[in-house]
């Protein structure tokens, strides 16, 4: 059974009495970590190391000596199990259970409802690693390796901002440039003096930071490629502009997988435009951008597959610079070489295609615009941006200017995702493939020897759907 998910939380303890069963090193341990969380601790045991003995010596805990009766729960926030015995450990367990008191048992996830994570200290910032008590040791390689990339100076540079953040929120009202200005504290100059251990110099540059802030907002715009839909294909700057967004203006083919890796509280815009139904005029998309970044938003325009490949990029930053808009471009896996690779498809081959094409073919005006005797040449790809519609035209074409009937074609639909579907056949029965399996949008076409290789090259989703069997293995 996998392991189940856990709710993250930090728990504030400070003055809140806790319950220890046990009185070993386990134990110990334990107690120790409570008392630095400022919990008042008691622990129950027949016996007790001497470093326990100790502590309550001092009066930094409480003990009381014999077996665990369920009357040491009473007014208890939490109970930690760390005794040898499976009995004693399950009969806290269920007593707390039944007071719904959280209860951790040691080494036991089963009986536990609450885990105790492996802790990296840079208080106040704390960072904590849990595998829902399936992998403790795993838990523990990690935060080692955490431990390596996180400085020092952090908890400094923490505190330094807890104490400036009313005064930072008094000056900087707006959301959006509060945020930009932490981030340039926690990675500016600021940063580096913490770092260098010149503290009182770091908080006299925090406040001239904060007294040049400039009240005017400057906003931005960043085209992100978003890929076919796979996650896994945004790029790690595509990642890095979503966690970083205020506003997402984003087309209907984006993913939610894609999307739900903006940062939560980005204001997310859908402006879909579909081939036949556009939802949102490009001229309306235009001044969404426009209205969001002169508002001081960091705007992220985020476009199915690459922006420069059929995505009307190149139009949405020429407005951005007559408006004097700072832009930049984080590009995206087109489509065509996505949906190629997840369907097993070459887009080039020694034996097959020395070329490939990028062919948009959304309307019947884009169709009549296309050079078809050099689209029809051999020993080339042709990857058209589609949909579905256009079929006959698009296959009476190609076999008029020299395309043979007999080519090898793929329509790969929702390619990368979940619900690919491909269906291979040839040329001369594309329409009715189409038809047959009831394609939708999204779907990308390829025209050409190397789709048949799509049948024996597959690897990703469902086989490939065909009813040219003996036509593909002949063409191949």
């Amino acid at each position: 059974m996998p392991a189940v998910r856990l709710y993250p939380i930090f728990a504030d303890l400070a003055g809140r009495s806790v319950l220890v069963v046990g009185g070993g090193i386990v134990a110990e341990r334990k107690v120790a970590a409570l008392l630095e969380a400022g919990a008042l601790v008691t622990v129950g045991a027949p016996d007790f190391t001497t470093n326990l003995r100790n502590w309550s010596g001092s009066g930094r805990i409480c003990l009381i000596s014999g077996e665990f009766v369920e009357a040491w729960l009473e007014r208890r926030w939490l109970v930690i199990a760390a005794t040898s015995n499976v009995r004693v450990n399950a009969a806290v367990a269920a007593a707390a259970t039944e007071r719904f008191i959280w209860a951790n048992v040691v080494d036991d996830a089963e009986l536990s409802s609450f885990q105790v994570p492996a802790v990296i200290d840079r208080s106040p910032l704390v960072v904590a690693v849990s595998t829902a008590g399936a992998a403790p040791v795993l838990a523990r390689l990690l935060r080692e390796k955490i431990e390596a990339l996180l400085d020092p100076s952090l908890g400094a540079l923490a505190s330094l901002a807890d104490r400036w953040r009313v005064r930072i929120r008094g000056r900087l009202a707006d959301l959006g440039q509060r945020r930009r200005f932490l981030e340039r504290l926690f990675q500016g100059r600021v940063a580096e003096l913490v770092r260098r251990g010149q503290l009182a110099i770091a908080e006299a540059a925090l406040e001239q930071d904060l007294e040049q802030a400039d009240a005017q907002p400057h906003g931005s715009v960043v085209l992100v490629g978003a890929g076919p839909g796979d996650a896994g294909l945004l790029t790690l700057k595509g990642l890095r502009a979503l966690h970083e967004a205020d506003v997402v203006l984003h087309d209907r083919l984006v993913s939610r997988e894609v999307l739900a890796l903006a940062r939560r509280d980005a204001q997310k815009i859908e402006v879909a435009k579909e081939a036949g139904t556009h939802h949102t005029t490009q001229d309306g998309i235009h001044e969404l951008l426009l209205q969001h970044a002169r508002a001081g938003k960091r705007v992220v325009r985020l476009k199915g597959g690459d922006p420069f490949v059929f995505g009307r990029g190149g139009e949405e930053l020429e407005f951005l610079r007559d408006h004097g808009i700072p832009f930049e471009v984080v590009p995206g896996v087109t489509a065509a070489l996505a949906c190629a690779a997840y369907a097993g498809i070459p887009l080039t081959h020694r034996d097959h295609a020395q070329s490939v094409r990028f062919v948009t073919a959304h309307c019947k005006q884009s169709l009549d615009t296309l050079d078809w005797h050099s689209l029809a040449a051999e020993r080339q790809t042709l990857a058209v941006y589609m949909g579905v519609a256009g079929l006959d035209r698009l296959r009476g074409q190609l076999i008029a200017h020299g395309r043979s009937a007999t080519t090898p074609v793929a329509l790969v639909e929702n390619g990368s995702r979940a619900e690919q579907r491909v269906v291979l056949g040839t040329l001369e029965n594309l329409p009715t493939l189409a038809r047959q399996f009831a394609l939708k949008s999204p779907a990308l076409l390829i025209v050409g020897e190397v789709a048949a290789l799509g049948a024996s090259l597959h690897w990703f989703g469902a086989a490939p759907l065909t009813t040219a069997a003996t036509e593909l293995r002949r063409a191949a």
